[in-house]
């Protein structure tokens, strides 16, 4: 018999282990002391606590309710942890985490012109948003192709709202060091936005 804790993770409830509670317990503190000096550290461990609890939620099943410390060791592990992505040591943490993230389209909110599916899809495929614009506008101009295939993909591509889900729309990986650095440079973009 195991003695199980309710936690509000990200914005979702869960039932975790006493032990798997103590050991993410830890592992946040660690995360909070590491980004104490971050100028938006607030924005970074909310956007990190809210991956963990789609991590979560992906493990919970009709059979399956309480998290456990595999469940807490495998996320931890999914993330990284601060000594891995310290910039003390010499091998970077882009190649600590070389290997590629789950690559999904969105709309690209940050980006977009009229509704963010070309720069999701430069964003996916790594190419420049103007160039499938163009396509677009060239089909569009053959019979009006182009808009209804635009409209259908505006229709089914949801759109990149979560720090992570940006991460995931460009192929990288979504651990510590990517979500620190998206969200580094949205804080950037709003410090220079408002200084305009």
């Amino acid at each position: 018999m195991k003695i199980t804790v309710s936690i509000n993770l990200g914005g979702y409830s869960f039932n975790i282990d006493e032990d798997a509670y103590s050991e993410l317990k830890r592992y946040l503190r660690s995360l909070e002391l590491h980004f104490a000096g971050e100028e938006s550290s607030a924005e970074i461990l909310s956007d990190i606590e809210t991956r963990m609890a789609e991590l979560f939620r992906a493990k919970l099943t009709a059979y399956k309710q309480v998290i456990t410390i595999e469940d807490v060791y495998e996320a931890c592990s999914v993330l990284g942890t601060p000594e891995d992505i310290s910039d003390n040591e010499g091998t970077s943490a882009r190649e600590k985490f070389s290997s590629p993230g789950y690559h999904r389209m969105y709309r690209d909110p940050d980006h977009r012109i009229i509704g963010g599916v070309c720069a999701g899809m430069g964003a996916y495929w790594r190419t420049e948003p103007w160039i499938i614009r163009i396509v677009f506008v060239i089909l569009a101009m053959m019979g009006g192709l182009g808009i209804l295939v635009y409209l259908i993909l505006y229709i089914v591509l949801p759109e990149a709202k979560t720090t992570a889900q940006k991460i995931e729309m460009k192929g990288d990986p979504v651990n510590i060091h990517n979500i620190k650095e998206s969200v580094k440079k949205e804080f950037e973009n709003v410090r220079k936005n408002m200084n305009l």
